[in-house]
This record gives C-alpha cells, structure tokens and sequence, in this order.
C-alpha cells in the first residue's frame, strides 16, 4: 500500500471555496480520521482525493505518483483508490460474493472463484456469500460494501462515515472490526466521521478540520493532550479553560500553580481536561451544581466562590452528593494558549 500526500489543497463547489490550503500526510499502512463540524470539508476532501472532486490548486501524490497537481488530473477509475460510501449501496439482484466481484472485471471464472476466500473470511461474510442484500443485516451490509472495495486491492481506502446509519452497538463492533481489519492487511486508508471519540479511538493520526482547513493533525494522544487551538482542545473533548499568568514553567490560576511549558510568559489561558482535576480533602473549595452520569464514570460540574464552573471526571463509585461542597485539586501539566479574554 502507498503513502499519500495532499498539499496546499483547494476545492471550490457552487463557486465558493471549500477547501483551502489543506495539506496532510498520511503515511504507508496507517489509518488516517478525519473529523469536524458538518460543513467543514471533511467528505470535499475525501472526494478530492478520490478524483470526484477537482481541485482549483495543491498537489494529491499516492505513493510518489502525481494524482493532481496544476498540470495533472487523473481519473478516479485510474486512481487505485477504494472508497466505502456512507450506504452500502449494493446490487439488489446480486448475491453479496456477485456484489464484491464487480468491478474486478472479466476473469473467465465464476463470481465466487473470483473473491479471495480469505477476503470473505477476513470479513465475516463467508457463511453469507450466496445471500442477496434484502436478506442482510446493516452491518453485514457494510461489510460487503468493505469487501467490495478490499477485492480490488486499492493502493488507498476512503471511507465517508461508514459506520453513519448503524445503531451504536453495531457501530462500535463494526469499528473496532475494521480498525483491526485495515492493520491486520496493512492498508492505507482515510476514513470521514462526525465522531471525536470514535476519530480518538480508531485513528493512527487523526486530521482536525475546521472552516475548510486543517486545524491540527497528530496522533489521537498529541491531538487530545496538546490541542493546537483552544477551538481544538473545546473540540475533541471535555476541557476547563482557566485565566493564569505564566512565567519560568509555572503559571499562577483560582487552582494555585500549575506546570506550562518554559516559554509560556504573561497572562494565558491554560486548559486542563476533567479527568486532570481531583476531588479530594485539599484545594481549592466548591460546590457541585450538576452532575451528568456516564456509567463507568461521570462528569461532576463544580463552581468555585469566584463563579468559575469546573468540570472533574469522576469513577462512578466516586460521585459526590449534588449541591454538596467539594475540593479541587490539580493533577498533571496544563497547556497554554495566549490569553484572548
């Protein structure tokens, strides 16, 4: 499978740009998520990539090769790209091993002789291969429609929200059985979501989209604890956003001290995520004014005497009475934005 490589892209629709200086890497055999707000250009750059959209300006290379560039555009069906829709969009009139065969053209042999059996296997859709569509599941659905796309061993796999008309059980199956699947083969692949959790979750790097542009790509571990934006961290998750005045690593806040990066200088903003704030018998008092219950734990809103609300991620066992009074202590570095107050 290939590397690819997408830089300073832009895509107009309509007669309005969409997509602007975008540029990513995603490197050989990983699986790259792209997630942001609806209309931010998430599914514009996947079809971009695919040749279903051309771009105005920037380069798209998969593995060395030029796929677009100001004097280049090569055809989608050229392109050993993959893609799995957000509907499997499948033939009624085919069997499911019918359906993954298309496509792979004439081979002077039978459908199924045709499909790899690993690849059937490897799926799950080896005991369903002579079923048509209406006899399937959604997610078997959608394995076929990854079949379909697998059997043509693509260079690069696009996903457009995959997992979008699934019940949430299904889903998270289906996702973790993907993930594993794509390593498993060492694929290539970009898949869209609207799901942070599910783009922390799955991803090797995961692409942060924001009005058309790339506002950060990292791993799930770079993009969740070192946000390039406040917008970013407010984004991915959870998170307090204190006032302080940073200098030498340390920067004073309503919490006491906190540890900052060296250079951080001046009045900042520093954010911490819930979970690094502890509830216990020292620090800073508050009092709890909600409390949002998640099963294996909880969110515990707290407000100090200066009217600042805090959010504390809690195990489930540990949840405090409501409207009772509370300490808050710090646990871990903060990460610092310039002060925009």
């Amino acid at each position: 499978m290939s590397r690819l490589t997408v830089a300073d892209l832009a895509v107009d629709l309509g007669g309005q740009r969409v997509l602007r200086d975008v540029s990513i890497t995603v490197d050989e055999g990983a699986l790259a998520v792209i997630v942001g707000p609806s209309g931010c250009g998430k599914s514009t750059l996947l079809r971009a990539v695919a040749g279903l959209a051309r771009p105005v300006a920037g380069l798209i290379h998969l593995d060395g090769a030029t796929l677009s560039d100001a004097s280049t555009f090569v055809a989608p069906e050229r392109r050993r790209v993959g893609w799995v829709p957000q509907s499997a969009s499948l033939f009624p009139h085919l069997t499911v091993v019918q359906n993954i065969a298309f496509g792979l053209g004439p081979t002077g042999r039978s459908a199924r002789a045709a499909v790899p059996a690993e690849l059937l296997e490897l799926t799950g859709l080896s005991e369903l291969a002579g079923r048509y569509p209406d006899e399937l599941s959604g997610g078997q659905a959608q394995r076929v429609s990854l079949a379909r796309a697998l059997a043509a061993q693509p260079d690069l796999l696009l996903l457009d929200e995959p997992f979008a008309a699934l019940d949430p059980q299904l889903r998270a199956e289906l996702r973790d059985e993907l993930a594993a699947m794509l390593r498993r083969l060492g694929v290539t692949a970009v898949l869209v979501t609207h799901d942070q959790g599910e783009a922390l979750l799955m991803a090797d790097s995961v692409i942060v989209m924001r009005d058309g542009t790339v506002a950060q790509q990292g791993s799930a571990v770079e993009v969740y604890r070192a946000p390039a934006s406040a917008w970013v961290a407010a984004f991915l998750g959870e998170a307090n956003f204190l006032a302080g005045v940073a200098e030498r690593g340390r920067a004073t806040t309503i919490l006491g001290e906190v540890t900052v990066p060296a250079d951080a200088s001046g009045a900042v903003s520093l954010m911490l995520r819930p979970e690094q704030l502890r509830l216990g018998a020292d620090g800073v008092p508050a009092r709890v004014s909600r409390i949002r219950y998640g099963g294996h734990d909880a969110i515990v809103e707290a407000r100090t005497a200066e009217g600042q609300t805090l959010l504390v991620r809690v195990p489930a066992g540990d949840i405090p009475a409501r409207d009772g009074d509370v300490m808050i202590r710090i646990e871990g570095p903060g990460v610092v934005f310039p002060d925009e107050s």
